[in-house]
C-alpha cells in the first residue's frame, strides 16, 4: 500500500465489478477541463453551458455556410 494513502482508502481492485450503468451514459456526458482563469468567470456548470449555447447559436454551422472552393489549377 502507498504511504500517501490512509488505510481506509485502500481499494482491492481484484474485487472490483463493472459499472452496470456505464453504458447508459456512453456518449451523453463529456468532461471538459477549463483553465483556472476561464473557470473563475463562471459560478457553476449551468452558467458555462448557457454561455456555450449562446456561442453555438451565434456561430453559423458548417452546413449553413457556402462551401469553400479550392483555388489553383485542376489536375488533369
Amino acid at each position: 500500500m502507498s504511504e500517501d494513502l490512509r488505510c481506509e482508502y485502500a481499494f482491492d481492485y481484484s474485487k472490483a465489478k463493472k459499472n452496470p450503468y456505464a453504458a447508459r451514459l456512453r456518449g451523453r456526458t463529456v468532461a471538459v477541463v477549463l483553465e483556472p482563469d476561464v473557470a473563475a468567470a463562471f459560478p457553476d456548470s449551468k452558467a458555462v453551458n448557457r454561455q456555450l449555447r449562446a456561442v453555438v447559436r451565434a456561430v453559423p454551422r458548417r452546413s449553413q455556410v457556402a462551401p469553400r472552393r479550392r483555388g489553383g489549377r485542376t489536375r488533369g
